[in-house]
């Protein structure tokens, strides 16, 4: 399968497999947000190191087009680092994010149950989530999702199992980290309170906090979304894999009536 970005040094040509439901010209937030991921993990470490919390705002729409990365090293330590990213457009930045990167170290904790056990299906046992209104984006198409709870088209807290399969970076595997921020950023379609065809409900940032790395290609996202009286919501979803719960995925979400 063709892959989302050709990265030749600080330049990423997209293609149109990028897009995103609002518009085809305009890429699925989960693109720029896993890209930023295979930039983040590119970043040297005094000391080994993974994301513990990863903060990605959409600052604004990213077009279907060839982006500029940046990356920076904010804080430099052996216990923490803090690196930041920046996608540009034509040399207007679209996409700033930063990662809180954390020292690995092996070590016991006295925790009997380190993390929640999965509560819900595997994905073997839910129906196929690409059918429907949304089966026609472009970015969709190279994701496998199945529901076990809940449903795309269907209002309210639904639960869905996504396996990338198209790489992301040409070359590239798709890391850990890279699959929970394609995931994390469905919580608003996942879990959305009004109907797609009349109402839009973009996110306007993504954070990830991660307890561990997720294990194995299928991650699943439990999500919900609470409406605020003001235009303004909140998406909010727990992550996991076949070993039970890695992690939470916040977005905050704008409603607008479509015209």
């Amino acid at each position: 399968m063709e892959a989302i970005y050709r990265v030749d040094g600080v330049t990423a040509d997209t293609s149109a497999h990028a897009g995103g439901p609002w518009d085809p010209k305009l890429q699925h937030g989960a693109a720029p947000s896993s890209l930023i991921c295979w930039a983040v993990e590119r970043l040297p470490s005094p000391v080994p190191m993974r994301v513990a919390r990863l903060t990605v705002d959409l600052m604004r729409p990213v077009p279907v087009a060839p982006l500029t990365i940046e990356t920076e090293v904010l804080r430099e330590g052996k216990k923490i680092q803090l690196v930041a990213v920046r996608l540009l457009a034509g040399g207007k930045e679209v996409v700033r994010a930063t990662a809180l990167r954390i020292r690995k170290q092996a070590e016991a904790l006295p925790v009997e149950t380190p993390y929640p056990p999965l509560d819900l299906p595997l994905p073997e046992a839910g129906n196929d989530a690409m059918a429907g209104a949304m089966s026609n984006t472009p970015f969709l198409s190279g994701l496998s999702a199945r529901n076990v709870k809940g449903a795309f088209a269907q209002a309210g807290p639904a639960a869905i199992w996504f396996h990338a399969t198209r790489p992301i970076v040409e070359g590239a595997a798709i890391s850990p980290l890279m699959r929970a921020a394609i995931t994390g950023d469905f919580c608003n379609g996942t879990s959305s309170v009004l109907d797609f065809r009349h109402w839009t409900f973009i996110n306007g940032d993504l954070t990830l906090s991660l307890a561990r790395e997720p294990v194995g290609e299928w991650i699943l996202l439990d999500a919900e979304t609470w409406a605020g009286p003001d235009s303004i919501g909140l998406a909010a979803a727990r992550l996991a894999d076949r070993a039970g719960y890695f992690g939470r995925a916040v977005q905050s979400i704008l409603f607008e009536k479509r015209s």
